[in-house]
Protein backbone atom coordinates (compact mmCIF):
# COMPACT_ATOMS: atom_id res chain seq x y z
CA UNK A 1 0.00 0.00 0.00
CA UNK A 2 2.89 2.28 1.19
CA UNK A 3 4.68 1.74 -2.70
CA UNK A 4 1.08 2.88 -4.21
CA UNK A 5 0.65 5.81 -2.36
CA UNK A 6 4.84 6.43 -2.90
CA UNK A 7 4.54 6.17 -6.81
CA UNK A 8 1.32 8.26 -6.95
CA UNK A 9 2.86 11.07 -4.78
CA UNK A 10 6.00 10.88 -7.44
CA UNK A 11 3.35 10.97 -10.42
CA UNK A 12 1.18 13.79 -9.09
CA UNK A 13 3.68 16.74 -10.62
CA UNK A 14 2.52 15.27 -13.99
CA UNK A 15 -0.91 15.55 -13.57
CA UNK A 16 -3.31 18.13 -13.52
CA UNK A 17 -5.26 19.57 -10.36
CA UNK A 18 -8.04 16.97 -11.75
CA UNK A 19 -6.83 14.16 -12.16
CA UNK A 20 -4.86 14.57 -9.22
CA UNK A 21 -8.27 15.02 -7.11
CA UNK A 22 -9.24 11.62 -9.16
CA UNK A 23 -6.47 10.34 -7.75
CA UNK A 24 -6.95 10.96 -4.62
CA UNK A 25 -10.62 9.66 -4.38
CA UNK A 26 -9.57 6.22 -5.05
CA UNK A 27 -6.96 6.44 -2.88
CA UNK A 28 -9.05 7.26 0.04
CA UNK A 29 -11.61 4.25 -1.57
CA UNK A 30 -9.04 2.27 -1.37
CA UNK A 31 -7.63 3.17 2.86
CA UNK A 32 -11.76 2.74 3.21
CA UNK A 33 -12.20 -0.51 1.74
CA UNK A 34 -9.08 -1.84 3.80
CA UNK A 35 -10.62 -0.43 6.93
CA UNK A 36 -13.37 -3.21 6.62
CA UNK A 37 -11.58 -6.08 5.51
CA UNK A 38 -11.92 -7.86 9.23
CA UNK A 39 -8.43 -8.20 11.34
CA UNK A 40 -7.02 -11.57 11.53
CA UNK A 41 -8.14 -13.56 15.09
CA UNK A 42 -12.10 -12.01 14.56
CA UNK A 43 -15.48 -14.32 14.45
CA UNK A 44 -14.26 -16.50 11.92
CA UNK A 45 -11.75 -18.17 13.97
CA UNK A 46 -13.95 -18.26 17.23
CA UNK A 47 -15.58 -21.00 14.99
CA UNK A 48 -13.19 -23.49 14.40
CA UNK A 49 -12.14 -23.23 18.93
CA UNK A 50 -16.10 -24.13 19.38
CA UNK A 51 -16.56 -26.92 17.06
CA UNK A 52 -13.06 -28.26 18.75
CA UNK A 53 -14.70 -27.88 21.77
CA UNK A 54 -17.73 -29.42 21.40
CA UNK A 55 -15.92 -32.52 19.56
CA UNK A 56 -14.19 -32.61 22.70
CA UNK A 57 -17.11 -32.98 24.79
CA UNK A 58 -18.77 -35.32 22.76
CA UNK A 59 -15.72 -37.86 22.78
CA UNK A 60 -15.81 -37.19 26.63
CA UNK A 61 -19.26 -38.19 26.82
CA UNK A 62 -18.54 -41.21 24.71
CA UNK A 63 -15.75 -42.66 27.00
CA UNK A 64 -18.10 -42.04 30.03
CA UNK A 65 -20.92 -43.79 27.97
CA UNK A 66 -18.30 -46.58 27.00
CA UNK A 67 -16.92 -46.92 31.10
CA UNK A 68 -20.58 -47.26 31.97
CA UNK A 69 -21.38 -50.13 30.05
CA UNK A 70 -18.32 -51.87 31.26
CA UNK A 71 -19.40 -51.20 34.42
CA UNK A 72 -22.74 -52.88 34.08
CA UNK A 73 -21.17 -55.55 32.47
CA UNK A 74 -18.94 -55.99 35.08
CA UNK A 75 -21.83 -56.25 37.42
CA UNK A 76 -23.54 -58.48 36.00
CA UNK A 77 -21.01 -60.72 35.61
CA UNK A 78 -20.45 -60.83 39.29
CA UNK A 79 -23.56 -61.00 40.27
CA UNK A 80 -23.68 -64.41 38.35
CA UNK A 81 -20.13 -65.38 39.37
CA UNK A 82 -22.04 -64.88 43.21
CA UNK A 83 -25.64 -66.70 42.29
CA UNK A 84 -23.46 -69.56 40.65
CA UNK A 85 -21.01 -70.27 43.84
CA UNK A 86 -24.09 -70.07 46.14
CA UNK A 87 -25.68 -72.47 43.80
CA UNK A 88 -22.48 -74.50 43.62
CA UNK A 89 -22.52 -74.36 47.82
CA UNK A 90 -25.89 -75.43 47.92
CA UNK A 91 -25.47 -77.90 45.97
CA UNK A 92 -22.34 -79.33 47.82
CA UNK A 93 -24.19 -79.19 50.59
CA UNK A 94 -27.43 -81.21 49.26
CA UNK A 95 -25.29 -83.47 48.41
CA UNK A 96 -23.26 -84.36 51.40
CA UNK A 97 -26.78 -84.70 53.27
CA UNK A 98 -27.83 -86.79 50.70
CA UNK A 99 -24.92 -89.21 50.85
CA UNK A 100 -25.32 -89.54 54.58
CA UNK A 101 -29.21 -90.24 54.62
CA UNK A 102 -28.67 -92.38 52.22
CA UNK A 103 -26.26 -94.12 54.71
CA UNK A 104 -28.64 -93.93 57.32
CA UNK A 105 -31.60 -95.28 55.26
CA UNK A 106 -30.90 -99.30 55.85
CA UNK A 107 -30.41 -98.46 59.36
CA UNK A 108 -33.77 -97.01 59.29
CA UNK A 109 -34.77 -100.45 57.58
CA UNK A 110 -33.18 -103.07 59.91
CA UNK A 111 -34.57 -100.49 63.15
CA UNK A 112 -38.24 -101.56 61.48
CA UNK A 113 -36.83 -105.16 61.05
CA UNK A 114 -36.07 -105.44 64.64
CA UNK A 115 -39.13 -103.86 65.92
CA UNK A 116 -40.71 -106.46 64.50
CA UNK A 117 -38.95 -109.19 65.84
CA UNK A 118 -39.36 -108.00 69.38
CA UNK A 119 -42.85 -107.55 68.48
CA UNK A 120 -43.04 -111.28 67.56
CA UNK A 121 -40.43 -113.01 70.15
CA UNK A 122 -41.00 -112.80 74.27
CA UNK A 123 -39.04 -109.86 74.35
CA UNK A 124 -39.28 -107.78 77.57
CA UNK A 125 -41.36 -104.80 77.64
CA UNK A 126 -38.57 -102.73 78.44
CA UNK A 127 -36.53 -103.75 75.38
CA UNK A 128 -39.15 -103.30 73.35
CA UNK A 129 -39.53 -99.68 74.21
CA UNK A 130 -35.55 -98.55 74.26
CA UNK A 131 -35.52 -100.02 70.96
CA UNK A 132 -38.54 -97.53 69.63
CA UNK A 133 -37.38 -94.93 71.48
CA UNK A 134 -33.94 -95.26 69.47
CA UNK A 135 -35.84 -95.50 66.27
CA UNK A 136 -38.42 -92.62 66.76
CA UNK A 137 -35.15 -90.49 67.84
CA UNK A 138 -33.73 -91.56 64.18
CA UNK A 139 -36.98 -90.62 62.33
CA UNK A 140 -36.94 -87.06 64.38
CA UNK A 141 -33.64 -86.34 63.45
CA UNK A 142 -33.74 -87.63 60.05
CA UNK A 143 -37.17 -85.30 59.67
CA UNK A 144 -35.29 -82.38 60.96
CA UNK A 145 -32.83 -82.94 57.89
CA UNK A 146 -35.97 -82.46 55.46
CA UNK A 147 -36.20 -86.34 54.70
CA UNK A 148 -39.95 -87.43 54.62
CA UNK A 149 -41.38 -91.04 53.65
CA UNK A 150 -43.14 -91.75 50.43
CA UNK A 151 -46.70 -92.93 51.04
CA UNK A 152 -47.06 -95.88 48.91
CA UNK A 153 -49.62 -98.55 50.76
CA UNK A 154 -53.09 -97.83 49.20
CA UNK A 155 -52.35 -95.77 46.20
CA UNK A 156 -51.76 -95.84 42.54
CA UNK A 157 -48.80 -96.71 41.16
CA UNK A 158 -46.91 -93.30 40.61
CA UNK A 159 -43.31 -94.12 38.69
CA UNK A 160 -42.19 -90.83 39.69
CA UNK A 161 -42.30 -92.41 43.67
CA UNK A 162 -42.89 -95.98 43.14
CA UNK A 163 -41.41 -99.01 41.56
CA UNK A 164 -43.25 -102.08 41.33
CA UNK A 165 -41.37 -104.92 42.14
CA UNK A 166 -44.29 -107.40 42.04
CA UNK A 167 -47.81 -107.67 41.07
CA UNK A 168 -50.70 -110.60 43.19
CA UNK A 169 -54.10 -110.29 43.28
CA UNK A 170 -55.91 -107.33 44.94
CA UNK A 171 -57.44 -108.66 48.33
CA UNK A 172 -60.43 -106.23 47.68
CA UNK A 173 -61.69 -105.17 44.25
CA UNK A 174 -61.01 -101.44 45.04
CA UNK A 175 -56.91 -102.28 45.67
CA UNK A 176 -56.66 -103.41 42.01
CA UNK A 177 -54.11 -101.76 40.40
CA UNK A 178 -53.20 -99.92 43.50
CA UNK A 179 -50.19 -101.08 45.86
CA UNK A 180 -50.80 -103.65 48.16
CA UNK A 181 -47.66 -103.94 50.00
CA UNK A 182 -44.26 -102.61 50.63
CA UNK A 183 -40.92 -104.17 50.20
CA UNK A 184 -38.84 -101.44 50.33
CA UNK A 185 -40.12 -97.59 51.87
CA UNK A 186 -38.94 -94.68 49.69
CA UNK A 187 -37.92 -91.43 51.10
CA UNK A 188 -37.68 -87.81 49.72
CA UNK A 189 -35.17 -85.29 50.96
CA UNK A 190 -36.26 -81.89 50.43
CA UNK A 191 -39.23 -82.44 48.08
CA UNK A 192 -36.42 -84.66 46.14
CA UNK A 193 -36.61 -88.84 45.62
CA UNK A 194 -33.69 -89.97 47.31
CA UNK A 195 -34.95 -93.47 47.21
CA UNK A 196 -37.71 -95.26 45.30
CA UNK A 197 -40.38 -96.91 47.03
CA UNK A 198 -40.62 -100.52 46.15
CA UNK A 199 -44.31 -101.67 46.11
CA UNK A 200 -46.09 -104.90 45.33
CA UNK A 201 -48.89 -103.86 43.06
CA UNK A 202 -53.07 -105.54 43.18
CA UNK A 203 -54.08 -107.14 40.10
Amino acid sequence: MSRHRNKNRIEKFAHTPEEEAQEQKVENQEAAAQEEIPETGGEDEGKPAEETAESLLEKEKEKVEAEKKKYIYLMAEFDNYRRRVSQEKLDLIDTASKGVINDLLPVVDNFERALKSLEESEASESAKKGTELIYKQLLDVLKKKGVTEIEAMGKELDTDEHEAVAQIPAPEEDLKGKVVDVVQKGYKLNGKVIRFAKVVMGI
